[in-house]
């Protein structure tokens, strides 16, 4: 997916997650982005729908379920959450769900600062190989790849999907 494909998949689900908002009566909702990709979109969709609250984000390192195998990655951020998730409605965003391990931990890192109204799950690409029952309310694209492929969001500027290939 080049820039072009993938600023029309944003506007496409940034009139979508309006739709959700109006639909759900979430009165303003708070965006986080997933650190690093999903920080990226958020920062696009959160310009589209031009919200109201600070825009915040997660790095969920530590929350991780392999954490203890593969260790504390190097380039680990504090996460930025600017007002309290109690009792708000979550518009949680992130660029690729594969597995669901990835939401898994962003959902428990939420919920260690609060009890949110609701959680709304948006993502830029949707692929197959899920391995816990998560699902998005909002999706750009689902794509299928192979068990060896992998898809990186590559930005922040210019977001585009690039399909990988294991060695």
């Amino acid at each position: 997916m080049n820039h072009i494909e993938t600023e029309q998949c944003l506007a496409q689900m940034a009139s979508e997650l309006k739709a959700l908002i109006q639909q759900r009566g979430m009165q303003s909702p708070l965006m986080i982005g997933i650190h690093t990709g999903g920080v990226w979109v958020a920062e696009k969709l959160y310009e589209k729908l031009q919200l109201s609250d600070p825009l915040g984000s997660l790095d969920i390192s530590f929350y991780r379920d392999d954490f203890t195998r593969i260790g504390l990655h190097p380039e680990v951020k504090p996460s930025n959450l600017p007002i309290t998730v109690e009792d708000r409605h979550i518009i949680l965003v992130d660029d690729v769900l594969h597995t669901g391990r990835t939401i898994r931990a962003a959902l428990n890192e939420i919920f260690d600062y609060g009890r949110p109204a609701s959680i709304s799950l948006a993502v830029l690409v949707e692929r197959d190989g899920r391995e816990l029952p998560i699902e998005a309310n909002v999706v750009g694209q689902h794509v299928e790849l192979s068990a060896n492929q992998h898809i990186k969001l590559e930005g922040p500027e210019r977001l585009q999907l690039v399909v990988q290939e294991d060695e």
